[in-house]
């Protein structure tokens, strides 16, 4: 069983940043899809960005590209979302997320979540 934690959530001013981590146990994340998902009051969950299972290939939504960055390490079994130039309808609870098929395009493809964190980014 994989087990997902997320941290690094809070409240940050527009144009801030916040790095979220993901500390997976139990399943080496390198043989996983692994990626962040998140959801804001009254919508739907939404990808924000995965790492293919195979190889180092990324998928980002196009509302954060340029400014969010996912990344891995192996090591430390752990995910990262590094969020810059933050907006206020960043605001959501972001999940974490890992699949055991190579991509995470939609929520029906993750087998795992994390708990969830709340980010806030006021104006």
């Amino acid at each position: 069983q994989v087990q997902l934690v997320e941290s690094g959530g809070g409240l940050v001013q527009a144009g801030g940043s916040l790095r979220l981590s993901c500390a997976a146990s139990g399943r080496t994340i390198g043989t996983l899809a692994v990626g962040w998902f998140r959801q804001a009051p009254g919508k739907e969950r939404e990808v924000v960005a995965f790492i293919r299972r195979i190889g180092t290939g990324t998928y980002y939504a196009d509302s954060v590209k340029g400014r969010f960055t996912i990344s891995r390490d192996i090591a430390k079994n752990t995910v990262y979302l590094q969020m810059n130039s933050l907006k206020p309808e960043d605001t959501a609870v972001y999940y974490c997320a890992a699949g055991t098929g190579m991509v995470l395009t939609s929520t029906s493809l993750a087998d795992y979540w994390g708990q969830g964190t709340q980010v806030t980014v006021s104006s």
